[in-house]
Protein backbone atom coordinates (compact mmCIF):
# COMPACT_ATOMS: atom_id res chain seq x y z
CA UNK A 1 0.00 0.00 0.00
CA UNK A 2 1.75 3.42 -1.17
CA UNK A 3 1.77 6.41 0.89
CA UNK A 4 -0.94 8.20 -1.13
CA UNK A 5 -3.02 5.13 -0.32
CA UNK A 6 -2.64 4.98 3.44
CA UNK A 7 -3.30 8.69 3.55
CA UNK A 8 -6.33 8.95 1.21
CA UNK A 9 -7.88 6.00 3.47
CA UNK A 10 -7.06 7.98 7.14
CA UNK A 11 -8.51 11.37 6.04
CA UNK A 12 -11.83 9.48 5.28
CA UNK A 13 -11.43 7.40 8.86
CA UNK A 14 -10.82 11.57 9.78
CA UNK A 15 -13.21 12.68 8.11
CA UNK A 16 -15.80 9.87 10.06
CA UNK A 17 -14.22 10.49 13.29
CA UNK A 18 -15.37 14.16 13.23
CA UNK A 19 -18.96 13.19 11.74
CA UNK A 20 -19.09 11.26 14.77
CA UNK A 21 -17.36 13.47 17.30
CA UNK A 22 -20.44 16.37 15.78
CA UNK A 23 -22.93 13.64 16.26
CA UNK A 24 -22.01 12.70 20.00
CA UNK A 25 -22.40 16.68 20.97
CA UNK A 26 -25.98 16.77 19.56
CA UNK A 27 -28.49 16.72 22.20
CA UNK A 28 -31.25 14.59 19.62
CA UNK A 29 -28.62 12.52 19.58
CA UNK A 30 -27.81 11.96 23.17
CA UNK A 31 -31.38 11.69 24.01
CA UNK A 32 -31.49 8.51 22.07
CA UNK A 33 -29.21 6.19 24.15
CA UNK A 34 -29.18 3.25 21.75
CA UNK A 35 -27.57 5.52 18.89
CA UNK A 36 -25.55 7.74 21.56
CA UNK A 37 -24.18 4.15 22.93
CA UNK A 38 -23.03 3.03 19.28
CA UNK A 39 -21.64 6.69 18.06
CA UNK A 40 -19.53 6.66 21.53
CA UNK A 41 -18.15 2.99 20.70
CA UNK A 42 -17.70 3.68 17.42
CA UNK A 43 -15.78 7.16 18.28
CA UNK A 44 -13.39 4.85 20.89
CA UNK A 45 -12.68 2.34 17.85
CA UNK A 46 -11.61 5.37 15.61
CA UNK A 47 -9.48 7.16 18.24
CA UNK A 48 -6.49 4.86 18.14
CA UNK A 49 -6.44 5.42 14.38
CA UNK A 50 -6.70 9.34 14.51
CA UNK A 51 -3.69 9.41 16.74
CA UNK A 52 -1.22 7.33 14.20
CA UNK A 53 -2.89 9.30 11.65
CA UNK A 54 -1.36 12.31 13.41
CA UNK A 55 1.51 10.71 14.14
CA UNK A 56 2.60 9.73 10.50
CA UNK A 57 1.48 12.87 9.10
CA UNK A 58 3.20 14.65 11.40
CA UNK A 59 6.76 12.41 10.50
CA UNK A 60 6.10 12.99 6.67
CA UNK A 61 5.90 16.46 7.28
CA UNK A 62 8.99 16.72 9.62
CA UNK A 63 10.64 14.20 6.80
CA UNK A 64 9.51 16.93 3.73
CA UNK A 65 10.61 19.86 5.96
CA UNK A 66 14.10 18.24 6.61
CA UNK A 67 14.52 17.45 2.57
CA UNK A 68 13.68 20.90 1.73
CA UNK A 69 16.07 22.27 4.13
CA UNK A 70 18.81 19.86 2.58
CA UNK A 71 17.76 21.60 -0.69
CA UNK A 72 17.78 25.42 0.01
CA UNK A 73 20.05 25.82 2.42
CA UNK A 74 23.45 26.89 1.81
CA UNK A 75 25.43 26.47 5.56
CA UNK A 76 26.67 22.84 5.73
CA UNK A 77 26.41 22.60 9.68
CA UNK A 78 22.69 23.03 9.13
CA UNK A 79 22.54 20.76 6.25
CA UNK A 80 24.27 18.15 8.50
CA UNK A 81 21.50 18.81 11.06
CA UNK A 82 18.88 18.61 8.01
CA UNK A 83 20.49 15.21 6.78
CA UNK A 84 20.32 13.82 10.39
CA UNK A 85 16.97 14.87 11.09
CA UNK A 86 15.59 12.97 7.56
CA UNK A 87 17.87 10.10 8.61
CA UNK A 88 16.13 9.78 11.98
CA UNK A 89 12.92 10.01 10.44
CA UNK A 90 13.20 8.44 7.68
CA UNK A 91 14.10 4.87 10.06
CA UNK A 92 10.83 5.86 11.58
CA UNK A 93 8.63 5.52 8.48
CA UNK A 94 8.40 2.05 8.02
CA UNK A 95 7.72 0.78 12.13
CA UNK A 96 4.84 3.93 11.71
CA UNK A 97 3.70 2.48 8.62
CA UNK A 98 3.07 -1.24 9.47
CA UNK A 99 1.18 0.17 12.80
CA UNK A 100 -1.10 2.65 11.32
CA UNK A 101 -1.50 -0.20 8.64
CA UNK A 102 -2.96 -2.61 11.40
CA UNK A 103 -5.29 0.06 12.86
CA UNK A 104 -7.00 0.26 9.58
CA UNK A 105 -7.28 -3.66 8.77
CA UNK A 106 -10.85 -3.87 9.94
CA UNK A 107 -12.72 -6.63 12.24
CA UNK A 108 -15.05 -8.70 10.23
CA UNK A 109 -18.22 -7.73 11.88
CA UNK A 110 -19.14 -11.42 12.89
CA UNK A 111 -15.97 -10.82 14.71
CA UNK A 112 -17.21 -8.24 17.28
CA UNK A 113 -20.47 -10.56 18.71
CA UNK A 114 -19.86 -12.61 21.19
CA UNK A 115 -19.15 -16.30 20.41
CA UNK A 116 -21.82 -18.80 21.56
Amino acid sequence: MNRNLILEKLEGVKERFDNVSRELSDPEVMSDMKRYIKLNKEYKELEPIISAYKEYRDLLSNIDTAKQMLAEEKDEEIREMARQELDGRQSKTEPNEKKTKLLLVTADPPDKKDAM
